[in-house]
């Protein structure tokens, strides 16, 4: 069974960064796509980010483009995203997920999930 786990969270003035980190446990998961979602009060999941087994494709909401990235140690079994110029509407629950289909913005193409962590950005 993989565990995923998310940290990182926190409260941001607008404008400002913050780096979210999954670590996985229970196998290693370097063969498997991963993703970014996040979940605002009173609204749907929505897709964040994606990123293939070695990195190499990255995918983004074009919410986020240009302003998150991305990224994983296979070494480590982490992945992360980095979150530049946070806007209030930032403001979610973000949850890592595992074992995607591909490079995939689907909720239903992701087999794990962690438990998520809080961002919120104050305006």
């Amino acid at each position: 069974q993989v565990q995923l786990v998310e940290s990182g969270g926190g409260l941001v003035q607008a404008g400002g960064s913050l780096r979210l980190s999954c670590a996985a446990s229970g196998r290693s998961f370097s063969s498997d796509y991963m993703g970014w979602f996040r979940q605002a009060p009173g609204k749907e999941r929505e897709f964040a980010a994606a990123i293939s087994w070695s990195g190499g494709i990255t995918y983004y909401a074009e919410s986020v483009k240009d302003r998150f990235t991305i990224s994983r140690d296979n070494a480590k079994n982490t992945v992360s995203l980095q979150m530049n110029s946070l806007k209030p509407e930032d403001t979610a629950v973000y949850y890592c997920a595992g074992k995607g289909l591909g490079v995939t913005p689907r909720r239903m193409d992701y087999a794990y999930w962690g438990q998520g962590t809080q961002v919120t950005v104050s305006s």
